[in-house]
């Protein structure tokens, strides 16, 4: 029996899952005591702050992060030193460009007396001193994926949303601190988090003296589809709420009833994320052995037994859709429960579309053809936006910008496909066949 668990404890895409498993449960207990401590509005504002610091983020470590992971899998240590180098280089650059750009803009608010949500404000303020507490955490983040060593990666992110979760919950029955402080203390645990992997030199910083023109300019041609398609991915959720937060009617108030189906949905995602963070290093390795059989084989694993695994958290979900909705939001939000429940049951469905449409995506960046994921992201990206203004601005309505979610990833799956098939002869039933495949033989999936 304890072989059979250490077997288990060695297997990637199990270490990757509690990985994300760990981090996200923290973060779940973290959403759910905010929901009680912020009124509505603030909560609401919170919620705009910290997507947008995310969607940022994504712009920074997305025009690195995938193509280190690439160059770091399988390299000497002279070629690691020299990438985290060259990337930690680049993502400083960008956090005094980013920096100076939010402060221009606060600037000019002031001066012009703009009046905008208080959660684009937040930003403004405070995104530039977040932005430099997480560099160094986020920049090792492409080392422990590229190493497969997810108890790392674990252990530093449970440092910041662990030290996070404590605070709130002290906040809960002792300090009871408003939105300010809030952010605050996010910005100091980031940093604490940074702070670590920067003593232990996984993040590049002590090596960019190592670093040369010619890698940074090779993560960068690389990075910039990456970067795009990342975003593009972004704002497949985030402008959901960007959209809502300019609306005068939804505004603050509409973001913070959003965000309860949505955190649910994310949840559901935390399974993908960690697969994905899997599938991606060895989909890149058999394309750069040249044995595309093998990456086509590993596509449709990965996609047709996440669908499957999927399947009954689906269903569960949509059963209990009510309790869920409750047990995240609290009492605060019941007099909204059947539109807040309605919303979460149309997600549900994107949920189960998920697994296709990102898996193309993995398979399309590890045969290097990143531009025509990003070709893919962004036609999703625009159809999203124009259904969530026309959701927010003519009807009015939160469910129909949850509908929208569904229909741009049907766009996707339609445009991953037909990318894919211009590289590899592929075909939807041998999702299916594969994960059947998978399931009977899993025992041999399991490292010896």
């Amino acid at each position: 029996m304890w072989s059979k668990l250490k077997k288990l404890g060695k297997e990637k895409n199990l270490a990757s899952l509690l990985s994300n498993v760990s981090v996200a449960a923290s973060g779940l207990l973290s959403f759910m005591l905010l929901t009680r401590q912020l009124p509505k509005e603030a909560f609401g504002d919170w919620v705009l702050f910290i997507t947008l610091a995310t969607f940022i983020d994504l712009l920074r470590f997305g025009l690195t992060r995938t193509a280190a992971v690439r160059a770091l899998s399988g390299a000497d240590d002279l070629v690691q030193q020299t990438v985290l180098g060259a990337t930690f280089k680049i993502n400083t650059i960008l956090v005094l460009v980013i920096a100076t750009l939010c402060w221009s803009l606060l600037g000019l608010k002031t001066l012009l007396k703009v009046e905008i949500t208080y959660g684009y404000h937040l930003f403004l303020v405070w995104y530039p001193l977040l932005a430099l507490g997480n560099l160094s955490w986020n920049n090792a983040m492409a080392l422990f994926q590229a190493q497969q060593n997810f108890n790392r990666m674990m252990a530093v992110r449970l440092a910041n949303v662990g030290l996070f979760l404590v605070f709130l919950v002290a906040n809960h029955w002792i300090f009871r601190l408003g939105l300010v402080p809030i952010i605050m203390v996010n910005i100091l645990v980031n940093l604490v988090s940074g702070l670590w992997c920067t003593i232990k030199q996984w993040d590049g910083l002590t090596y960019v003296r190592h670093t040369h023109r010619k890698m940074e300019k090779e993560l960068i041609n690389f990075g910039k589809y990456s970067m795009g398609t990342l975003i593009s991915s972004s704002l497949l959720k985030s402008a959901d709420t960007f959209i809502i937060g300019l609306s005068p009617f939804l505004g603050s108030a509409g973001i913070a009833m959003y965000a309860i189906p949505l955190k649910l949905t994310d949840l559901l995602g935390i399974p993908l994320h960690s697969f994905s963070m899997t599938a991606y290093p060895r989909m890149s390795k058999k394309c750069v052995e040249g044995d595309k059989l093998g990456a086509r084989t590993l596509f449709y694993t990965y996609s047709g037994t996440v669908t499957l695994l999927f399947l009954p958290i689906a269903l569960i979900s949509f059963v209990f859709a009510e309790e869920l909705i409750l047990i995240l939001g609290g009492e605060a939000y019941k007099e909204a429960l059947p539109l807040l429940t309605l919303i979460f049951k149309v997600f549900t469905l994107y949920v189960m579309l998920l697994p296709i449409d990102r898996f193309t995506g993995v398979l399309l960046d590890s045969l290097n053809r990143p531009k025509y994921n990003l070709y893919k992201v962004l036609v999703m990206t625009t159809a999203n936006i124009l259904v969530d203004i026309i959701a927010v601005f003519v009807f009015k309505s939160l469910v129909a910008v949850a509908v929208g979610t569904v229909l741009f990833t049907l766009i996707g799956i339609f445009l991953g496909f037909f990318y894919v098939r211009k590289e590899l002869k592929i075909h939807i039933r041998q999702l299916f066949v594969e994960s059947f495949s998978f399931f009977k033989n899993i025992k041999t999936q399991l490292p010896q």
